[in-house]
């Protein structure tokens, strides 16, 4: 296991004091983490399903972008790193024994972060191995909110880690978007143990009368549909197979790349024209032609939300073009 002990950053402050500091920020106080993860329709992160938790029926239809497993395979490069959330805790003295070197990322941020000594470079059969450790652990898969190239996977206990934290805390705001599906309970199977409610990260399972006339003090879990993630950790958690996956009534929208999911998010949040016109950088015909890209193969509501943010002439006559 992972030993740490307190190091002074590069800059000459300790790392517990900076932890205690965030600690308040984001655990204590709720405006910066609220307006994070619950500003806007599209948020930053989603949940993957616990495959090892899908049925043999449900195991064939479950689509690539929805593993957490083709996402560690699909990477040209990968990496792992300290987890931050459970990190901070264990400055503050609230950690779990939770794996700490478990936080994944991929692509060009995996590189870069190796590159500068920042995270360790893997390769795919340790990658694999790292998600059954997680897995093992009862850890949730929560990744980048995208179908291709995701950027990271964090592996998040519902103790330390701040999304799930966000889910408990912002649950009727959907601060994390869910799997396409949701646990059921077989009722005559159920035990009413409560194994299930403690694995249960954001609190979305709990324990009811079973109302069994010769057993009155029997109790069977009921799941929160309005609030849970759809990861099945609770599946794996329950002994019996009391248990099962099944798909939600209406699919998850997840947006293609980073590039839609900013935009989209950007929209929604009244901001795309500081997108694009606050840095310079954005400037490039490159950058404002992957912009009016994904502007563009919007939904006509969401286009008239940007046009109406961004001001633009421009815009307004292609939107009005494309829709002809």
């Amino acid at each position: 296991m992972l030993r740490l002990e307190p190091q002074p950053l590069a800059a000459g402050i300790d790392q517990h004091q900076l932890a205690q500091l965030y600690y308040q920020y984001l655990n204590v106080e709720e405006n910066f983490v609220k307006t994070l993860f619950t500003d806007g329709e599209t948020q930053l992160g989603r949940v993957f399903v616990h495959e090892p938790a899908l049925s043999d029926e449900l195991a064939v239809t479950v689509l690539e972008y929805e593993r957490a497993s083709e996402a560690i395979r699909a990477a040209r490069h990968m990496s792992v790193s300290l987890c931050y959330c459970r990190h901070k805790m264990w400055h503050v003295g609230k950690a779990c024994d939770a794996p700490l070197e478990i936080c994944m990322t991929f692509g060009p941020t995996a590189h870069s972060l190796a590159k500068y000594g920042h995270a360790r470079k893997v390769d795919v059969a340790e990658g694999l191995d790292l998600l059954a450790q997680a897995r093992e652990h009862g850890l949730v898969q929560f990744g980048e909110n995208v179908r291709e190239s995701v950027s990271f996977i964090c592996n998040c206990c519902g103790c330390c880690c701040e999304a799930m934290i966000a889910a408990r805390r912002f649950a009727f705001l959907h601060p994390v978007h869910t799997t396409n599906y949701l646990p059921e309970v077989d009722e005559s199977a159920c035990a009413g143990c409560g194994k299930c409610v403690g694995a249960c990260p954001v609190e979305a399972m709990g324990l009811v009368s079973a109302n069994d006339p010769h057993r009155r003090s029997r109790r069977r879990a009921r799941v929160d549909e309005s609030i849970c993630l759809g990861c099945g950790v609770c599946v794996r958690a329950c002994e019996r197979g009391a248990l099962r996956l099944r798909p939600r009534g209406r699919r998850v929208i997840t947006p293609v790349n980073s590039a839609h999911r900013t935009v989209v998010m950007a929209i929604e949040r009244g901001r795309l024209q500081h997108l694009i016109f606050d840095s310079q950088a954005h400037l490039s015909h490159r950058a404002l032609a992957a912009v009016l890209g994904v502007v563009l193969k919007l939904p006509p509501v969401k286009q008239a939300m940007a046009s109406q943010q961004m001001k633009s002439r421009y815009l307004e006559a292609l939107i009005k073009r494309m829709g002809m």
